[in-house]
């Protein structure tokens, strides 16, 4: 699955276009690498996403086409 996408169906971030804008930025990285937004996502990789002065680093546990908004936590596990 693309970034763009698994960022939205997993509600890291709220919509689609705003991660494509968040991936061309140069505020999303995964595994290190700052990735555009046809990067495709495996289970185990490392995203963090910068937000200002703040930066979210989730570890990816499973990809889903779809989530509801009970399941979609399910689909990454935050890091410190």
């Amino acid at each position: 699955m693309r970034i763009d996408k698994y960022l939205k169906v997993s509600r890291l971030i709220k919509r689609r276009t705003v991660a494509n804008q968040a991936c061309d930025g140069e505020r999303i990285c995964v595994n290190g690498r700052q990735v555009k937004p046809s990067y495709q996502v495996k289970p185990g990789d490392i995203i963090e996403i910068a937000y200002g002065q703040r930066t979210l680093k989730v570890e990816v546990t499973a990809i889903t086409e779809t989530a509801s908004k009970e399941s979609a936590a399910a689909m990454y596990r935050e890091l410190t």
